[in-house]
């Protein structure tokens, strides 16, 4: 029997990785969507969760742009306005707190976890969440969990809605003894579904996911969990479940084949998996995704792409631009950069590009100006004026919308960043 080796010489770098590079750090003027935002993929991934946005008529109108609700239908959020006299102290917000809760229930018994969403309004005030939702707990358990996190865009950017809600759950969670490996990060069903299949053909055992899609499905922490991040934005979280004692699997995130082989190789080796198994599991979806990214990367070899800071992404969407789809990415930026979170990528992340934390954002845009990047990803915000200048552009929040992980994906995600270049092309011709 032959055991898979930690350190794949398939890996190994003509150059070095950017784990040592220097950092731009800059802390200057953002552009960047609030943690509101993680609620429109949470309340999709949790059916039984409903999201009370404590917050003000704008947090409100964002989450209904956001989501592009239709008028017919009740999704599983909302928003307990806090009106002038709550912001001027004139009335009991938790009073008032309570009997929007009171209501809400009555009328949504399908509801078994509620989250109360802190956001700028209610920070500013200092509106204690943490005491309410421990208040509504004893009140309404056990047939609803009440908790609390914070979604403010104070200092923030908005995939850390998602690390804020995760890292909530976590200290409610029952402990066990059980050895068990733990998914962490919200995906959508399709991506997770063949995720999970793939850790079980490999043999690892009690494969479990957090967030899990109801509040009846089993999950608990303890010393024999060891955890794999889905998502390079869930610092807090994995804090949080080290803390109950769980053990982080480093890898690189499930972007492209490479990126999803090492992911799926980490967990095999944590869990001593025979290398003929792991071969046998992995050979035909990695060849049907090296087959559609190859499609894809004759558009994008040696074309070159600039990340503004946004959703965390950055760093493993670069490494598999990179190295599967032979771009030259220039700069990339993130909000934040964990290393203990993406080390792994960074490590296979050719060295070169200018690497960046936080943001100014007008320094940031001369640097884009000057460089001419074949493509620039960015918010919203900056794509328009950015196109108007002859810029082509990928928006950032796409991707995080995007079924965009593992192997049956890896030619759509190559895709995203094709099409604005093919598209720029042709208003040429």
């Amino acid at each position: 029997m032959s055991v898979l080796a930690p350190t794949p010489s398939g890996l190994a770098l003509k150059s070095p990785g950017c784990r040592d590079a220097p950092v731009l750090k800059e802390r200057g003027q953002r552009e960047v969507f609030c943690g509101l935002t993680g609620i429109i993929w949470l309340h999709r991934k949790m059916p039984d969760a409903f999201f009370l946005v404590v917050g003000s008529r704008t947090c409100a109108h964002l989450l209904q742009s956001a989501a592009g609700v239709m008028i017919f239908a009740e999704p599983r959020f909302g928003t307990a306005i806090l009106e002038e006299q709550d912001l001027a102290g004139l009335a009991d917000a938790h009073d008032e707190l309570d009997r929007e809760v009171e209501r809400l229930l009555s009328r949504r018994p399908d509801i078994r976890r509620l989250f109360l969403v802190g956001s700028c309004p209610s920070e500013v005030i200092k509106l204690d969440l943490t005491r309410a939702a421990e208040r509504l707990t004893q009140r309404f358990a056990p047939r609803v969990a009440v908790q609390n996190y914070s979604g403010s865009g104070i200092e923030t950017t908005f995939t850390q809605g998602e690390d804020a809600c995760l890292a909530s759950m976590v200290p409610d969670l029952p402990s066990t003894e059980a050895e068990q490996l733990l998914v962490v990060g919200a995906l959508p069903d399709v991506v997770e579904d063949q995720l999970l299949g793939l850790l079980r053909d490999l043999g690892v055992p009690s494969v479990k996911v957090l967030p899990t899609r109801t509040a009846d499905d089993e999950l608990g922490i303890g010393p024999n969990t060891r955890f794999l991040l889905a998502q390079p934005f869930l610092g807090d979280t994995a804090a949080a479940l080290s803390r109950r004692g769980a053990r982080h699997i480093p890898a690189p995130f499930a972007f492209g084949e490479e990126g999803t082989t090492e992911w799926l190789r980490a967990a095999a080796i944590e869990f001593a998996v025979d290398a003929a198994v792991f071969e046998r599991v992995t050979a035909a979806p990695r060849a049907r995704a090296r087959k559609a990214i190859a499609a894809a990367a004759e558009t994008l070899c040696d074309k070159s792409i600039f990340f503004f800071p946004d959703s965390q992404l950055e760093i493993p969407l670069a490494r598999f631009l990179a190295r599967e789809c032979g771009m030259r990415p220039i700069e990339v930026g993130a909000p934040f950069i964990h290393k203990g979170v993406v080390g792994s990528d960074l490590d296979l992340l050719p060295y070169g590009p200018t690497l960046s934390e936080g943001q100014d954002v007008d320094k940031q845009l001369d640097r884009c100006r000057a460089a001419r990047p074949d493509l620039t990803v960015c918010g919203l915000g900056l794509a328009n004026p950015l196109e108007a200048e002859g810029l082509a552009t990928k928006w950032a929040i796409e991707l995080v919308f995007t079924p965009v992980h593992g192997y049956e994906q890896a030619g759509d995600l190559a895709q995203l960043f094709a099409r604005p270049l093919r598209r720029r092309e042709a208003l040429r011709l």
